[in-house]
């Protein structure tokens, strides 16, 4: 017998003569290792009065199956039974033939090696036992018996992989940088320049012998992880692709095991023993936020570094290079792999998904899977409560639940408001009322022994799995915030946050509005009390969105004395929250306001055109390491619909408002000043605007907005320009209408003085109650 430690980077699952087989690759101290589980079963859930009629379709079907009852229930208190299968084709067919003759079926659409590991609370780590084997470059573990081992974190090796190629797939090159390789594989004659390189170039004779060359390189380096930027839909596609057309089975795997690749709703490649991980994809799992993601705009933002070909329409460059100039795109080919490998490292994102995945249970390379977590976490629990879960809209209902609760505003420019904030509100709400799948079920059954919820929800007071597992999350971040531990507080937090957001989601299995609407309209009443208590103190609340509460002070108050009341109203809050729900509903409080900012001065602007106060919009100031430091929320200065221009001049203008001395001619003398400056042609380069196309170009026939009119009148004098749905388009306002910017557009500058300059003035004057050139002395 064997007993260590691993890490698991790829699982799959595969039919052999004695039965399914379950196959796990994982990374350990002691090098890779390979496990393999015979004689496995595959199964999905019947309702029982449904056994008979199933077991005749099954034997019908000539399929090998067992039914059995195994006293769970479904939501409806219905008795289930389990169909298992010795064979993945004979459960695949089982569940196309029972849904052919209208048999509801349960959970068949978790995928057998996904629920053996979750059923075993496996979440990347566990402990590895059976009989073992020691191969070339790996340990094999034969009649494995896996347990979850939570502390296990391994130290993953990576591979950084990119790709050239032309419009049609056919390959130029292929970069690796990392595990000790930093080297180009091109297709062409040998360079006696390359050699004065400080990378190596391998040189191929054609497409054959480049992918042999990969294969070679990948098999020799060994990588744990190989990354990329769309490394999986763009990359590792391609390679197969053309690997495919030319014959070649690539061996890309440990123990010489194939590259996969799987399309549908999205791509999915497989490299046993190896993951592949997505920049974009893993960026995005971080809640990272990019005008564009694109590698060129990620790595100016993140590492200051350029690309080297960085153009509109860098494939035509790329195709020039291969042809005139093979040791260019080298370099430009091994520079994106090398941004790459500075990306992850810098922001730590492989770190980031091994945390996930200890959180979870996600495959590394997930890409979103909020759902999918939420059913990693929550469905084992739910099965050792005797139920099964649910399919999608089964509770019957509806009706919609509401969003978070924001108030009206009144707008104008304060000297003093201070922001209370409700920690992690909606996490909070569902520990402390007990919102719950399971819970709202047995709440139902035994309404006696239940806390009442919204939509004539009921929830159980002992039975549920929800509230302990937000416990054990916030006390997770809370250690992780104690030791500084940044990313595993940021990794907690947007997997907290993202439990109410898959309860309220349609596409999730547990999806009830019951279950929604008491959370959300629990933080309507939240907010609504809230605010009246803060009222009773005497304070005026002039704004609340969601889980914030905006409060004026008197605006002769310091900051020091403004903290003191935002620590005064908090703990008032507080110990309210506490006694109210101890008396109303005899719960314990998990709901937690905190002091967050003040902000001196504060501008709460009007809707434009009106006299009302807009929602989430806002600009304030805070004091920040003795540094003044604005802050803007869905104003122009942070919308990417706004050009550089106009952003610039909000922020101006703002810098000059708060101002306490300032007085209103100095605004007039700012907007006389850029408007002076924008005839000039100063502004040139800060007047273009950045639009993502939201289609293909030829999807856009009826509605043309203007990015897409500009790319069209590009594209008619320049067939050979190329863009993709996805792509931010670069444009600008010329005389005859929208254009591509090209540094020499006729600008035409009074649009920009009535879309870009006036709407921003208006609206700090209109609030102002002054019109431009007026005079007044300062408005404090």
């Amino acid at each position: 017998m064997y007993l260590t430690a691993g890490f698991i980077v790829s699982s799959h699952a595969y039919d052999t003569a004695s039965g399914i087989c379950y196959e796990a690759w994982f990374c350990s101290d002691k090098g890779p290792i390979k496990t393999i589980s015979v004689n496995e079963n595959a199964l999905f859930f019947i309702k029982s009065k449904d056994a008979e009629i199933a077991h005749e379709i099954l034997a019908a079907e000539s399929l090998i199956f067992n039914i059995k009852s195994l006293g769970l229930k479904n939501f409806q208190q219905e008795d289930m039974s389990a169909c298992y299968f010795k064979s993945l084709k004979h459960f695949y067919s089982a569940a196309k033939a029972l849904k052919q003759r209208g048999v509801v079926l349960f959970e068949e659409d978790i995928r057998p090696i996904e629920r053996y590991l979750m059923e075993r609370f496996i979440k990347g780590g566990a402990w590895i036992t059976g009989n073992v084997f020691y191969q070339n470059g790996y340990t094999l573990v034969t009649e494995a018996k896996l347990k979850a081992n939570d502390e296990y974190s391994p130290t993953l090796n990576k591979l950084s992989l990119d790709i050239e190629c032309n419009e049609s797939g056919v390959l130029f090159s292929v970069g690796l940088v990392g595990c000790n390789l930093d080297c180009v594989l091109m297709i062409g004659e040998p360079d006696r320049e390359a050699e004065n390189l400080e990378f190596d170039i391998i040189w191929c004779v054609d497409e054959a012998e480049l992918l042999r060359g990969v294969e070679h390189f990948i098999k020799l380096s060994d990588p744990d992880v190989i990354i990329g930027w769309n490394v999986i839909e763009f990359d590792f596609s391609v390679i197969h692709e053309r690997a495919e057309a030319l014959g070649i089975k690539l061996l890309l795997g440990r123990g010489d095991q194939p590259l996969y690749v799987r399309k549908g709703h999205f791509t999915r490649v497989s490299i046993p023993g190896r993951c592949v991980v997505d920049g974009i994809d893993t960026l995005k799992n971080g809640t990272y936020s990019f005008e564009s993601f694109s590698l060129a705009n990620v790595s100016n933002q993140v590492l200051g570094e350029s690309k080297l070909i960085d153009t509109a329409n860098s494939l035509q460059e790329i195709i020039r290079q291969f042809n005139e100039d093979k040791l260019s795109l080298a370099k430009y080919n091994r520079q994106d792999c090398i941004l790459v490998n500075k990306i992850f490292d810098k922001l730590k994102l492989l770190d980031f998904s091994i945390i996930r995945t200890k959180l979870t249970g996600l495959e590394l390379e997930k890409k979103g899977g909020s759902v999918a977590a939420f059913i990693n976490m929550y469905l084992p629990l739910l099965h050792r409560s005797g139920y099964v879960a649910p399919n999608m809209g089964d509770h019957g209902l509806t009706f919609e639940s509401p969003g978070g609760y924001v108030m009206e505003s009144i707008p104008g420019l304060y000297k003093n408001v201070i922001v209370l904030d409700f920690k992690s509100l909606y996490p909070s709400i569902m520990q402390t009322f007990y919102i719950d799948p399971l819970g709202l079920i047995e709440g139902l059954k035994n309404p006696n022994q239940s806390v009442q919820g919204f939509n004539e929800a009921l929830f159980s007071r002992d039975k549920h799995h929800l509230p302990l597992l937000v416990k054990s999350l916030a006390s997770q971040r809370q250690l992780a915030k104690d030791n500084q531990d940044q990313m595993l507080s940021q990794a907690i937090k947007i997997i907290m946050n993202s439990l109410y957001g898959v309860l309220g989601s349609k596409g999730c299995r547990f999806y009830d509005p019951r279950l929604s609407s008491s959370i959300t309209l629990r933080g309507h009443e939240i907010m609504q009390t809230t605010r009246k208590w803060i009222e009773e103190l005497g304070y005026e609340v002039i704004y609340g969105d969601t889980d914030s509460i905006f409060v004026k002070v008197n605006e002769r108050l310091n900051a020091t004395q403004c903290n003191e009341i935002g620590n005064d109203v908090m703990q008032v809050i507080n110990k309210r929250w506490s006694d109210s729900i101890k008396t109303r509903f005899s719960l314990t409080s998990y709901l937690e306001i905190e002091f967050e900012t003040h902000y001196s001065p504060f501008f709460m602007p009007t809707i434009r055109g009106k006299k009302i106060g807009s929602k989430k919009r806002y600009v304030g100031q805070i004091d920040k390491n003795n540094a003044k430091q604005l802050i803007f929320k869905g104003m122009e200065t942070v919308r990417s619909d706004w050009t550089q221009f106009a952003q610039e001049f909000q922020t101006e203008l703002f810098k000059t408002l708060f101002d306490q001395q300032f007085e209103i001619e100095q605004l007039n003398d700012i907007i006389k000043s850029y408007t002076k400056k924008l005839y000039a042609g100063e502004f040139d380069k800060k007047l273009i605007y950045r639009k993502r196309l939201g289609q293909n170009l030829s999807d856009y026939v009826k509605n043309i907005p203007p990015h897409v009119q500009a790319v069209k009148k590009y594209k008619a004098n320049n067939p050979y320009f190329d863009v993709k749905r996805g792509q931010i388009i670069e444009y600008v306002y010329a005389i005859n209408g929208a254009e591509i910017y090209n540094g020499n557009n006729t600008l035409n500058y009074p649009l920009y003085i009535q879309r870009q300059l006036e709407p921003v003035a208006d609206m700090i004057l209109s609030a102002l109650g002054v019109q431009p050139n007026s005079t007044q002395s300062t408005l404090f």
